[in-house]
């Protein structure tokens, strides 16, 4: 059996804003308390679909009736036997009295005992005067070699995060395991990428997002990641607490903080049958998460069941429903400076720039000549946005010029930036004209746009399989590190800088040295075990021609 490992998605994390001692998870009443309200939950649901199980059953049943009354016949004759065999094994156990084995029984003596009058010649007999303390640390007589603060001392130094690092979450799926991977990026003479703590996730990952604020609090500042899966719902994970069980908060059917109680068993059992597209959660796959840098509280994604949703994590539940589009919607982002414009792109082959205070009016639309992969705006440039497409090629459109119709659409300029599907690109934030693009053909490439369009600095094959993702360091001290992940289960981490075709290009718009002889290419990142590439390897031979997408249900 071949192992399935992927990365699908890889965000950053702002250095500063992790907390510098992540605090450990504490299982106390009140959390347990809240796990058996959601494990409760979970029952629910089970019961409910063995329940469905059993009437769809019973309705499938056709009794022919010779066959019925012969079946009939030799089942009343199996019970009949069944309940002689039974009898005899009572009268068998009878004697033994088992049903009142233990009813008669005073401080582990039988009634009617010798032993239980001569008291302290029992091997029991002083239990009741011995002395109980709730905390080890009470009890007089029981003295603990003392340890001291060392080994919590270097707990607390091994998980601390340092100003200058950055994390980097990895949403990965490993042999049917899903999980969020935290990494932590040391940038310095001896660059180094380890994972911090991770979470299990229920479903496959699809996305992630970063959110710098606590759910159901707008004023506090937080660290926390919301993921998108398989599943109708996102969960909010708190990035600062290790060996985390259950998410902060759930955006969906269930919208509620996870504190909670669950619904009332009814009124959930009517909302799960319902698989139609609606107002208030996802009914499919979330495919894509976009968090609104002004409007803090604001979380945007977009779903498999054709519609973008508006949620307000303050509540945490969905302010807004949007149908822009007539099938899946993949992709979105939030525009750098008008913080109400949400651009989205669809498997319908267009791209919609919606000012999302007006969710009535018409929206300016763009088309593409295949599946939308991805949208960005320029952050440098306000009225340009980028688009990439299931066939390899990267648009950049002025939001000013509007076609008539999407089929009239026209870019500034086009792109085939690869052969097969772009499946991921980044707009450098801090270096105009630096993009970045990613394919399934397992290539990273790196471009230099000017007045006279985009042109080729560098190509690499960086060895994570087919590529799902890469995104460009938030931070200007790491502007020019590139979190790259795929198929491999990999993430890499490239400083682009050390690349001397990277250097000649953008010398002049960093402070960079232009053809530095002694600069050796770095590329951090962890080792993928052989036997894993190989089984990749393997499973791509066999088929596996479709990259991450294929993994999805149709």
């Amino acid at each position: 059996m071949s192992m399935i490992t992927a990365v699908s998605g890889a965000a950053w994390v702002p250095r500063g804003r992790a907390s510098q001692h992540p605090a450990r998870y504490e299982f106390d009443e009140e959390e347990y308390g809240r796990i058996s309200k959601l494990a409760k939950l979970e029952l629910d649901d089970a019961n409910e679909d063995l329940e469905d199980a059993r009437q769809a059953l019973s309705k499938t049943k056709v009794s022919s009736t010779g066959d019925s009354q012969a079946g009939h016949t030799a089942e009343e004759n199996e019970e009949q036997n069944g309940a002689h065999d039974a009898l005899s094994d009572d009268d068998d156990l009878r004697e033994y009295d088992l049903e009142n084995y233990d009813a008669d029984e005073v401080d582990g003596i039988p009634e009617g005992d010798p032993d239980e009058e001569e008291g302290s010649n029992s091997i029991f007999g002083n239990i009741g005067g011995l002395a109980y303390y709730r905390d080890s640390k009470e009890d007089p007589y029981l003295k603990l070699p003392e340890q001291g603060d060392a080994s919590d001392d270097e707990e607390r130094e091994e998980l601390q995060i340092l100003p200058t690092d950055n994390m980097v979450l990895a949403a990965r799926i490993e042999d049917e395991v899903a999980h969020l991977e935290v990494y932590i990026y040391e940038d310095d003479a001896d660059a180094n990428l380890y994972v911090h703590h991770d979470v299990m996730l229920p479903a496959i990952p699809l996305c992630v997002e970063w959110l710098d604020i606590r759910p159901n609090n707008g004023s506090d500042q937080g660290n926390f990641a919301a993921v998108g899966t398989m599943d109708p719902d996102i969960e909010l994970w708190d990035l600062d607490v290790v060996d985390c069980m259950f998410p902060t908060a759930i955006l969906g059917q269930n919208s509620r903080p996870a504190t909670d109680a669950p619904l009332e068993p009814a009124t959930k059992k009517k909302k799960r049958k319902v698989k139609k597209a609606n107002a208030s959660h996802h009914v499919d796959s979330v495919l894509s998460l976009a968090a609104n840098r002004t409007h803090r509280h604001l979380l945007a994604s977009a779903s498999a069941d054709k519609t973008t949703k508006l949620w307000d994590l303050n509540t945490c539940t969905a302010a807004h429903s949007y149908t822009h589009h007539t099938d899946k919607v993949c992709a979105l982002a939030w525009h750098p400076t008008q913080a109400s414009v949400l651009l989205s792109g669809s498997y319908d082959r267009t791209i919609v720039a919606a000012d999302m205070r007006a969710p009535d009016t018409t929206v300016p639309r763009w088309g593409v000549e295949s599946d939308v992969e991805q949208v960005r705006w320029d952050p440098h440039d306000e009225n340009n946005f980028y688009v990439s497409t299931e066939n390899g090629v990267l648009h950049c459109f002025d939001a000013r010029q509007l076609p008539s119709s999407p089929e009239k659409s026209k870019a500034m300029w086009r792109l085939q930036a690869h052969e097969k599907s772009l499946s991921s690109f980044s707009v450098n934030p801090t270096v105009p004209g630096f993009i970045a693009t990613a394919s399934v053909d397992r290539t990273v490439k790196l471009w230099n746009i000017t007045e006279n369009g985009p042109s080729l600095v560098v190509n690499r094959d960086l060895g994570v399989g087919k590529v799902f993702s890469a995104n460009f360091a938030p931070d200007d001290a790491v502007a020019f590190r590139l979190a790259v992940a795929g198929s491999k289960g990999a993430v890499q981490v490239w400083d682009t800088s050390t690349n001397r075709a990277v250097r000649e290009a953008f010398a002049g718009r960093m402070r960079l040295q232009a053809g530095a002889e002694d600069v050796v290419e770095r590329v951090i990142g962890i080792e993928v075990d052989d036997e894993e590439e190989e089984e990749e390897e393997e499973a791509e031979e066999n088929g596996g021609e479709g990259g991450w997408e294929s993994m999805e249900e149709e």
